[in-house]
């Protein structure tokens, strides 16, 4: 346990938290300490600095983006802009995307990129100018290619910007065919794939679907029954937050009764309008002034909320050594990356509160970048050779009960929407929907295999480790290493 100066404990940073969490894996594995030296350690980090000329001066602007596993080509993981962006969190960042990728089987390396740059300090012209150059940069380093480095959008980033950098690569590489697959998280029209904006929560969702269909698993959090009812607390509603909850609420049955944003928390025990608040966010910023609930100033103290599940959904560290104790929900999700600490991560499994950790819950971007990644590569979209096909089958199959129902009369008669649902075709998004579905349903059952089977593996996350580590131990091998 590293202490600081006055002999006190001392909060682990996130890169060290990630560590801490990988040697516990390894621990109770089977690996050479060469190859468990080569697995942890981040390949490459790449620094750029470069200057833009706006507002009468040129400004400059500090970049980064880290490799960190090879085993896998191209590597993948998004770019996030923020003033908080450093070597150390980037280079945590990619490590977890080389896990994530294993765990869900996107056949990735991973990487992260990052800009020192607030985006609400400058206009969308100026933020073109700024990603257009950080994108040149990039690529003309090959950390932008399509078989080799493929960014993805990620906190203060978004299909905006994906755009850009994507128009900007093939500015750069106009012969290369494959140029909009050097890049994830664009916008439909601009080689996109539908559910991709949407992926992350809709992940968070299937990963506690798939939890809640095992009674035991459940158990162990101390929780019964389904997500019907469940009352939630999520800590921030931007893509991520806003779409968990808004799918948990209104496909699910969950009781969102708190949500927590940078200018304080919004209450309601009779469960919040997720959908509403959100809108009211985005036309003024924060939740403060919001008529439904209760608004409480210090949103930190709403994390402590008593639920049954609890969604923090924004930074890393949020929930910590000094608030763990006081944490009071039976099932943490981690929807952000690195929200839960080292320290707090022992704390909360000393009390018996499930976690399941960010490597899978917030895999969903990633599985549908790869569904992306795949669809501008084949150059067709999903469903378009087969829809028609598919619906022309069940054409057959409706005549005949049509004709059997015919024939028997009142006694027996098709449910009404069965014949609009099942003539139509599956289109793009269900069909991304069902592969993230299934992808999260399988990961979690490796997970869950390996918690259960063996008693050194005492929780989720520990097992994730173990089942990405193996796979990413298993692509060396292959490699000769």
């Amino acid at each position: 346990m590293a202490n600081d100066t006055t002999g006190r404990v001392r909060e682990r940073s996130f890169r060290e938290s990630v560590d801490l969490m990988f040697n516990r894996a390894v621990a109770v594995m089977d690996l050479s300490p060469g190859l468990e030296e080569k697995i942890r350690v981040c390949n490459a980090t790449y620094i750029v600095r470069f200057g833009v000329r706006m507002r009468g001066r040129i400004q400059t602007f500090t970049g980064y983006r880290s490799v960190h596993s090879e085993h896998m080509e191209p590597v993948k993981g998004g770019i996030r802009y923020a003033l908080s962006v450093n070597q150390d969190e980037v280079e945590a960042l990619a490590a977890l995307m080389t896990y994530k990728c294993a765990l869900v089987e996107a056949p990735f390396g991973g990487s992260k990129g990052g800009l020192c740059i607030d985006p609400r300090e400058y206009d969308e012209h100026e933020m073109e100018l700024v990603t257009r150059r950080f994108a040149y940069e990039l690529a003309k380093r090959d950390l932008i290619h399509p078989s080799q480095n493929v960014p993805a959008p990620d906190m203060g980033t978004g299909e905006r910007e994906m755009a850009w950098i994507a128009d900007q690569y093939h500015r750069m590489n106009t012969t290369d065919i494959n140029a909009m697959a050097c890049v994830t998280g664009k916008p439909i029209h601009a080689g996109g794939i539908h559910g991709r904006v949407e992926a992350t929560g809709r992940g968070v969702q299937y990963a506690l679907q798939e939890f809640f269909r095992h009674p035991e698993d459940c158990a162990v959090a101390g929780l019964d029954g389904g997500l019907e009812g469940k009352r939630i607390v999520v800590q921030g509603l931007g893509n991520v937050g806003y779409h968990a909850a808004k799918f948990l609420s209104e496909e699910d049955g969950a009781k969102v009764t708190a949500i927590v944003e940078r200018d304080g928390a919004i209450i309601d025990d009779n469960g919040i309008d997720v959908e509403a608040l959100h809108n009211w966010i985005v036309s003024h910023g924060g939740v403060k002034g919001y008529a439904e609930g209760s608004y409480v100033s210090d949103g930190a103290r709403v994390l402590e909320k008593e639920c049954d599940i609890l969604i923090p959904a924004a930074m890393e560290g949020v929930i910590n050594r000094e608030n763990s104790a006081r944490i009071n929900t039976r099932l943490i999700i981690e929807a952000a990356n690195g929200p839960v600490t080292a320290g707090a991560d022992e704390i909360l499994r000393g009390r018996g509160v499930v976690l399941i950790p960010d490597l899978y819950a917030n895999a969903g971007g990633v599985t549908v970048s790869y569904f992306e990644w795949v669809k501008n590569l084949s150059h067709i979209r999903f469903g378009r050779m087969q829809r028609r096909q598919e619906e022309a089958r069940h054409r057959l199959v409706v005549n005949e009960l049509e004709r059997l129902d015919r024939y028997l009369g009142d006694s027996w008669s098709m449910t009404p929407t069965f014949k609009e649902r099942y003539l139509r075709g599956a289109d793009e998004l269900e069909l991304v929907r069902s592969g993230l579905d299934d992808t999260m349903r399988i990961a979690y059952q490796a997970m869950r295999e390996v918690w259960h089977s063996r008693e050194d593996v005492p929780d989720l996350r520990m097992a994730a480790y173990i089942v990405a580590i193996q796979r990413v131990a298993l692509s060396y091998r292959e490699k000769g290493l």
